[in-house]
């Protein structure tokens, strides 16, 4: 059923689409001249016109970004931020051609708020059709039938998996294999089998989570589903280090997996980065510079010592660097070795109360304009402690693929403090794996609203 309309559905996403931009600019006419008052040097009728063309050119923009795929497996922050990526890059075409026909003159008010109504119109009918799509597989309908090959740990966290996440619409029909010991789930034979029973079911799709000792029978499996016009997916039995976007490099027609490329890899994307970065360091210093100074007076005033704390930890590639603080607690001789704990006795009364609301780790942004850290990413640790989880901890050391950040998604996630480093671990490699300049937003006003206030803070 869902093959049979796919197409059908995707024309009326489009020409839905085609309506919203195309009822945008007028919109921002709308308001530029009626509800703000105004004559146009341009009438009506030149806005609508242009829309009209303006319509198609994003419906073929949005094609192009693949915003017609299947959006089941794709997290909605990186939908909206394609989108927005495609409304801008129209938005620029728009203008460029504005500027070669000279004698057109539009507002340039109205052309703004046409950029913010072509944005709020069609991410707010993603939303909502993501909303109205994740309700209705919930409940049973939409769904795409899987047929899994394999009985395996790996076959078994996959249906986990899915089984977690009932809005993403996929039934499990069965698995394949050779050994029927997966109770709870249906046997649809033996692997040897599996041109018969694909042609009989028509699956929407066969995930393959064969172990490494049945990888033998892939070829198989892989015949039979091309002979049955059936869409394969494999899960490979190293899929434990494998990246969530793995970068696909080629040596003649020898494809080769990069396991560990990162988004930050790229140029464009570090610098984007950096810029914000650098930016909102000078914003953020600006802002509480009042608060810092308030928080100086106070660390003078409740114990000798100086005001600013300096601790060795480690960074980017590996490279130690002093990240600063205001001073919390007297001066001892463990701060290279030792967490601090929220009842700590080395603490005094006003570093308590700056540790509560985070305004000790204000200096941190000028670690950021030095480049030692970001605004967002993993926070970097004691060289103490990355010697003893790097032994203890799988892929402890990834995160210092990029620079180390003052807060990031596990501590937004309210993985600070004495919780598992495992799953601090899990959180930063989900970001670094899936960075975006949205995500780093997304987790900046996270913070905001989440992070400040510490119930109780160790690190």
């Amino acid at each position: 059923m869902i093959r049979e309309n796919q197409r059908l559905l995707n024309h009326l996403n489009m020409a839905l689409d085609a309506l919203l931009v195309f009822l945008s600019l007028p919109l921002g006419f709308w308001v530029r001249f009626c509800l703000l008052d105004g004559i146009p040097s341009v009438p009506l009728s030149q806005y609508v016109r242009a829309a009209l063309i303006l319509a198609p050119a994003h419906v073929l923009i949005y094609a192009f970004l693949g915003l017609y795929e299947s959006v089941r497996r794709k997290r909605l922050y990186q939908d909206l931020g394609t989108l927005f990526g495609a409304n801008t890059l129209g938005f620029v075409l728009f203008q460029m051609a504005l500027f070669l026909m000279r004698g057109v003159h539009f507002s340039r008010i109205a052309l703004l708020f046409y950029f913010i109504f072509v944005n709020l119109l069609t991410a707010g009918k993603r939303i909502f059709v993501r909303k109205v799509l994740h309700h209705f597989r919930g409940a049973g309908y939409n769904q795409k039938h899987i047929v899994v090959m394999g009985a395996g740990p790996l076959a078994r966290r996959y249906v986990e998996e899915l089984s977690r996440s009932p809005e993403l619409g996929y039934t499990i029909d069965g698995y394949m294999a050779d050994d029927r010991d997966w109770p709870g789930v249906p046997w649809l034979g033996h692997l040897d089998k599996a041109e018969a029973v694909l042609d009989r079911r028509s699956p929407d799709e066969v995930v393959a989570a064969l172990e490494m000792e049945d990888y033998s029978r892939l070829t198989q499996i892989i015949q039979a589903c091309e002979k049955t016009g059936v869409k394969l997916s494999l899960i490979p039995f190293y899929a434990q280090y494998i990246p969530a976007h793995p970068q696909i490099d080629a040596l003649g027609e020898l494809p080769l997996i990069n396991l560990r490329r990162i988004p930050l890899d790229n140029l464009g994307n570090a610098f984007l980065k950096r810029t914000m970065d650098i930016v909102g360091a000078l914003v953020l210093i600006l802002l509480t510079s009042p608060l810092m100074l308030f928080a100086a007076v106070g660390v003078k005033l409740s114990s000798p010592g100086p005001v600013i704390f300096k601790q060795r930890r480690v960074g980017l590639n590996k490279k130690p660097f002093y990240m600063y603080k205001f001073r919390s607690m007297r001066l001892n001789g463990d701060s290279d070795t030792a967490w601090s704990t929220n009842s700590d006795a080395r603490k005094t009364r006003f570093g308590a109360f700056i540790r509560k609301f985070s305004i000790d780790e204000l200096p941190q942004f000028f670690n950021v304009l030095k480049g030692d850290m970001s605004l967002v990413g993993p926070r970097p640790e004691l060289p103490h402690y990355v010697e003893q989880f790097k032994e203890e901890v799988p892929l402890y050391m990834v995160k210092h693929q990029v620079r180390p950040g003052i807060t990031g998604w596990a501590q937004v996630n309210g993985l600070r403090g004495d919780t598992s480093i495992a799953e601090r671990v899990r959180h930063d490699i989900y970001y670094i794996e899936n960075w975006t300049l949205l995500f780093d937003i997304k987790i900046l006003f996270m913070t905001l609203f989440k992070g400040v206030v510490n119930q109780e803070k160790l690190v």
